[in-house]
């Protein structure tokens, strides 16, 4: 694939990226740590799936397919709890996911 067929995933992972951010400023000094640690870890794997996707990696797709696989890990915990932004995360994890799926 060459890296604007990459481009819809980009922008997932990176909108995916923010709001896993802000949900780890939400969950701060909760009793959330499982939200917390799954939110820190997708916003790395969705910084690292978009940079490897951008230069048109060989292992993007590999690394897409794993990042899917978090993306809906995030939003099953995040989907659990009713503040807006965890909500707002685990909407955006769940298209991070989608998009991952059909490029992985």
């Amino acid at each position: 694939m060459k890296n604007k067929d990459y481009q819809n995933c980009i922008e997932a992972c990176l909108a995916c990226l923010m709001a896993c951010e802000d949900c780890v400023d939400c969950c701060i000094g909760s009793d959330r740590e499982k939200c917390l640690r799954l939110c820190m870890d997708c916003a790395e794997i969705c910084q690292l799936c978009a940079r490897l996707m951008a230069r048109n990696s060989s292992i993007a797709q590999k690394i897409s397919a794993l990042c899917g696989e978090i993306c809906n890990l995030c939003a099953e915990e995040c989907g659990k709890y009713d503040e807006d932004r965890c909500q707002k995360c685990a909407e955006m994890c769940r298209k991070c996911a989608d998009m991952c799926r059909q490029i992985g």
